[in-house]
C-alpha cells in the first residue's frame, strides 16, 4: 500500500438528523453502534494486513455523524486496533466532532487519557430560533458548557463550526454569533455557508415558501463581516473557509484537513468514507447495514479491494493535476507552488493550465507570488465558485 499519512475514520449515527443535512448520517440506529465498531476494527485490519510494515500516521480524524456518540469503551478498542496495526506518532494531530449536548466532562476527560488533542463542536449559531430550524438537538447555553469542560478536561485544540446564509438570518444576527463565539476563546473557526441540499427538509420548506430562501449577495457579505472580525481578532484566513489564532508558539491549522488541501494520501474508513491512496480513489457502502454485512464476511486472506468499498476509480496524471489545483488554491496564504507542482508531475504548471492561468491572472482573481506560489487574490476568495471551475473538465 503506498504510504498514508492521515486516516479518517466516519462515525455515521445521529440522535436527531438536521434539517439540512444531507451527509451519510442516520438516527434511530444507536442500537447498531457496538457491532459497527467490531466490524470498523475488522477493516482497520483489513488495510493492517495490506501492508508489511507498520505505517506511520501524523493525523487521526473521526467525522460523522455525531462521533460523540460512541461509549469511551469504543475508542479504547478502536485505538487498540489502530496502536497495533499503525504507528500513531507522539505529535500526532487526534481529533473528533462532537455535538455540544452530547458531552460530559468525565467523557471529555476519557478522550484525553486516550489519545485525543483536538475537538470540533458544531455549534452553528447562537441564535436559538436559527439553532432549531437547522434542528439542531443543543442551546447556545450548552454550547459555552461544553467548550468549558473541554478545557477543563485538557483540550488546547478547539475548533467552532459555524454556518452563515441560513434562512432569516441577519447580519446583526451572524455578528452576534461570531461576538459570542469568539469570546468562548478557541484556536481555530470553520465557516460554512448554508447549501440547500435536495432530498432534506429544508429544501422541502424552502420550495414550499415556509422559510424564506437564503440570499446569496447577504451570504458574501457576511463572509467579508466573519473575515473582517476574526482577523481583528487575532485570527488569520489559511483556508477559503477556515481560521486558525495566530500564535507564535502553536500551528492550530487543522493538520489533517490540510492532508486533503495539499492532495495528499489518506485512508477513510467506515460506512460511506472516502479515501484516496496513489493514484485510486475509493468510496465505500454508505448503507450501516451493508457495511456490517460486508464486513462480517471479512476473512484474513488477501483480496486485492476491501470489502467494502462501492466504487473505485484510477485518477489520471491531467485529474490528478486538476484537482492539485483546485484544492491547492483553497490555501489562500500557501496556495500552489509552481516548484512542487513541477516535482511531483513532472510537468510545468505554467505549461498544462496556460489558458486557465492567463484567463484568472487577466481577471484578478489569482496573483503569482515569488515567481512561485499561485494564490487567490481577495476578489478571488468570494468568486472561488469561478476560480475552481476553470480546472474542471
Amino acid at each position: 500500500m503506498e504510504k498514508i499519512k492521515s486516516i479518517y475514520l466516519h462515525i455515521p449515527f445521529c440522535q436527531k438528523r438536521c434539517s439540512y443535512c444531507d451527509f451519510n448520517t442516520f438516527s434511530g440506529m444507536n442500537h447498531l453502534i457496538p457491532v459497527y465498531v467490531e466490524q470498523l476494527i475488522n477493516e482497520i485490519k483489513y488495510y493492517s494486513n495490506s501492508s508489511s510494515e507498520k505505517q506511520p500516521i501524523n493525523t487521526i480524524f473521526f467525522g460523522g455523524g455525531t462521533p460523540s456518540l460512541l461509549e469511551i469503551s469504543h475508542y479504547e478498542e478502536i485505538f487498540k486496533a489502530l496502536n497495533q496495526d499503525f504507528l500513531i506518532l507522539p505529535q500526532s494531530e487526534i481529533s473528533l466532532e462532537a455535538n455540544p449536548g452530547t458531552v460530559t466532562f468525565e467523557y471529555l476527560e476519557s478522550l484525553v487519557s486516550i489519545g485525543f488533542n483536538r475537538i470540533s463542536f458544531g455549534l452553528q449559531t447562537s441564535n436559538p430560533y436559527l439553532l432549531s430550524l437547522l434542528g439542531r438537538i443543543h442551546n447556545h447555553q450548552q454550547s459555552i458548557q461544553a467548550i468549558f469542560l473541554a478545557k477543563k478536561a485538557g483540550f488546547k485544540n478547539i475548533n467552532l463550526d459555524l454556518i452563515y446564509g441560513l434562512p432569516g438570518q441577519t447580519l446583526d444576527d451572524w455578528k452576534k454569533t461570531l461576538d459570542d463565539c469568539i469570546s468562548l476563546d478557541t484556536q481555530h473557526f470553520s465557516l460554512y455557508a448554508l447549501g440547500i441540499e435536495e432530498d432534506t427538509p429544508l429544501f422541502e420548506w424552502v420550495n414550499k415558501g415556509m422559510v424564506e430562501n437564503p440570499d446569496p449577495d447577504l451570504a458574501a457579505e457576511m463572509y467579508e463581516l466573519a473575515d473582517h472580525i476574526l482577523m481583528e481578532n487575532g485570527f488569520e484566513c489559511y483556508e477559503i473557509s477556515n481560521y486558525y489564532k495566530k500564535d507564535e508558539k502553536q500551528d492550530w491549522r487543522c493538520q489533517h484537513n490540510l492532508q486533503y488541501w495539499r492532495n495528499g494520501n489518506y485512508l477513510g474508513l467506515g460506512a460511506g468514507a472516502h479515501g484516496y491512496i496513489g493514484n485510486i480513489r475509493y468510496e465505500n457502502v454508505g448503507s450501516i447495514h451493508e457495511y456490517i454485512q460486508r464486513m462480517n464476511q471479512f476473512s484474513k486472506k488477501r483480496t486485492l479491494e476491501s470489502p467494502v468499498i462501492k466504487r473505485s476509480e484510477t485518477v489520471s496524471d491531467y485529474v490528478a493535476m486538476q484537482e492539485q489545483m483546485m484544492v491547492g488554491l483553497r490555501l489562500v496564504s500557501e496556495g500552489v507552488s509552481i516548484k512542487d507542482f513541477s516535482e511531483r508531475f513532472s510537468q510545468s504548471l505554467l505549461t498544462v493550465f496556460k489558458k486557465e492561468l492567463e484567463y484568472l491572472l487577466r481577471n484578478q482573481l489569482i496573483d503569482i507570488q515569488n515567481n512561485d506560489k499561485i494564490r487567490l487574490t481577495n476578489k478571488g476568495r468570494l468568486l472561488g465558485n469561478i476560480v475552481f471551475r476553470q480546472f474542471v473538465d
